[in-house]
């Protein structure tokens, strides 16, 4: 076997007074590094809040962590909302999507680099996008201009489609943290300088990924009116 697989579980709770600890989602996930140099996402997220959503991505990677392709499929308050296919070269960006609200839909964008990230909202995600800063430069912020979106709904329930923007990631430093699935060492990152970029500027934003190079989502916590934690509860790697 000339390939390697991790698989986990991360529980989504909310941290409202009124809620506090209540688990209001789960997600599902498999990181995949082929032999080729391809990392292969599959997550399967789940979010109970009303109107409930059920989101299912499989996203590719090259080696440097750069989006090949990535499929999406949405269903919000028990009705299905789309598809999507998307797919990444140097010089442009093309998506086709079936959208219960628009029908058929087609995206080609002309680019001038290489879209650096794709974020297509599952939370084993938000710590594999981490990858793109530069962590020989040390603890402080990166901005990143070239990135793009499934949805720029904070919960990803629109769409899917494309949505240019750019954002900052902060890097605070080195920890050991202890989660449901065990204890690990950890780079504790914040997303930051959100302002402009959405329809809806996305609240503080602290993720916690491995420090072994597969940055896996550990745990998370946004504040704002989210007011939501993510934690791993459940860790397995088969490896070759």
């Amino acid at each position: 076997m000339k390939h390697k697989t991790i698989r986990g579980a991360i529980r989504y709770t909310s941290t409202k007074p009124e809620r506090l600890g209540q688990e209001r989602g789960r997600e599902y996930f498999s990181l995949t590094d082929q032999a080729d140099g391809v990392r292969v996402v599959h997550a399967h997220c789940e979010i109970d809040d009303a109107p409930n959503v059920i989101r299912d991505v499989v996203m590719a990677m090259d080696a440097q962590w750069y989006p090949l392709d990535c499929s999406v499929r949405i269903t919000v308050g028990d009705q299905y909302e789309g598809t999507g296919l998307m797919h990444f070269t140097p010089q442009y960006a093309d998506c086709q999507t079936i959208n219960r609200r628009d029908g058929r839909i087609a995206q080609r964008i002309e680019l001038p680099g290489r879209v650096r990230w794709l974020g297509a909202h599952p939370i084993c995600g938000d710590a594999l996008c981490l990858r793109i800063y530069d962590l020989s430069q040390g603890p402080g912020k990166q901005f990143f201009p070239n990135l793009m979106l499934t949805s720029p709904d904070h919960r990803g329930a629109t769409g899917p489609m494309l949505f240019s923007l750019g954002f900052g990631l902060e890097f605070v430093g080195r920890e050991t943290i202890t989660v449901v699935a065990g204890t690990f060492d950890a780079l504790h990152f914040r997303y930051v300088d959100t302002a402009g970029q959405l329809p809806q500027e996305h609240p503080p934003y602290d993720v916690w990924c491995s420090a072994d190079g597969d940055y896996i989502f550990l745990k998370g916590g946004v504040g704002g009116y989210m007011q939501t934690y993510y934690e791993l509860v459940e860790l397995v790697r088969n490896h070759p």
